[in-house]
């Protein structure tokens, strides 16, 4: 076995390299989760989320780097590394003419789960996650919340130690989102260790406990939502409200980011630029004839810092 340090972390990848042709599509990337917390990697489509997960879960093999699983290394010995995880792909389904009950049976099987152990578990996970009334139902009339969380109970079968997660809610509906991050948050408390890709930048912050903020395949920042926030104190968030839209407002300000959303204009800089961000506005809406009706300064958003780091602006 494999370990940096005691005890072995669940999951350690070490400067992961991986390219398609002439897309280099994982740059360097190393990246742990710790024993019982909810670990984040975050960022934009196209970014690296994806491949990156692949590599630890053993689905491809990385270029450059090594994964390790509980101290397994999941090239070398992936067998052992894998009975430790328990994975929900982003891209998965179980088998629609299956039953809920046949796909955690056969999931069950998969994963050399004993019967009666099988089915004790087949039916708490079906509780917890409000599908056994539709246990005896063929998958292929089921909504895709409810295809989700049967992965995700087939993922839980064999209550493996940590759980991988691609993207887990997306194009999920709200009521569907907030049972599969409550059962997320409730497997964290159980001591489970889970690492979840995600584009979301509110589930982030409110799910996770560390995260990584990946972009063109690099990582570039990593700590918990909090640590991102105080890392970026020095910034501002400007909101500025006219009375009726205005043209122009991005070229006169084009040494800040801008947001514009009608009348309501959205602008990031540092505490020592807010003076200026206002004395510009100001003019521009007084030489256009417009009123200003509203001025709010806040420390940013997490959504604003995320979009500063995977823009490169951090100044």
């Amino acid at each position: 076995m494999y370990g940096i340090g005691s005890p072995v972390k669940p999951v350690e990848a070490h400067n992961l390299e991986k390219s398609f042709g002439q897309v280099r599509a994982v740059r360097g990337v190393s990246l742990h989760v710790d024993r019982g917390e909810i670990f984040g990697l975050l960022g934009p489509n196209g970014a690296g989320k994806t491949t990156t997960i692949r590599m630890i879960t053993g689905i491809i093999s990385p270029d450059r780097g090594r994964v390790y699983i509980m101290g397994y290394d999941v090239l070398k010995d992936p067998l052992k590394a894998k009975s430790h995880v328990g994975v929900v792909p982003e891209i998965s389904a179980p088998y629609v003419d299956l039953s809920a009950w046949d796909n955690l049976m056969l999931a069950g099987r998969i994963y050399h789960v004993e019967d009666h152990m099988r089915r004790a578990r087949a039916k708490d996970l079906l509780k917890m996650l409000n599908l056994s009334e539709a246990m005896s139902r063929k998958v292929k009339g089921f909504s895709k919340g409810m295809r989700q969380r049967l992965l995700l109970a087939m993922a839980l079968i064999s209550d493996p130690g940590i759980l991988i997660l691609d993207e887990p809610t997306s194009g999920l509906d709200i009521i569907s989102t907030r049972m599969v991050r409550s059962l997320i948050t409730d497997l964290r408390r159980e001591g489970k260790s889970i690492f979840l890709t995600t584009h979301n930048i509110e589930e982030a912050g409110i799910l996770c406990d560390r995260i990584a903020v990946i972009n063109k395949g690099r990582i570039v920042a990593e700590g918990s939502p909090e640590d991102l926030r105080i890392n970026f104190e020095e910034f501002r968030s400007v909101k500025i409200i006219l009375d009726r839209d205005l043209k122009g407002i991005e070229e006169a300000l084009g040494s800040f980011d801008v947001l514009i959303q009608g009348r309501k204009i959205f602008i990031t800089c540092r505490r020592d630029e807010v003076d200026e961000v206002l004395r510009r506005t100001m003019k521009l809406a007084e030489d256009l004839g417009a009123r200003v009706e509203e001025v709010q300064t806040t420390g940013p958003s997490f959504e604003e810092i995320f979009m500063k780091l995977i823009r490169g602006k951090e100044r």
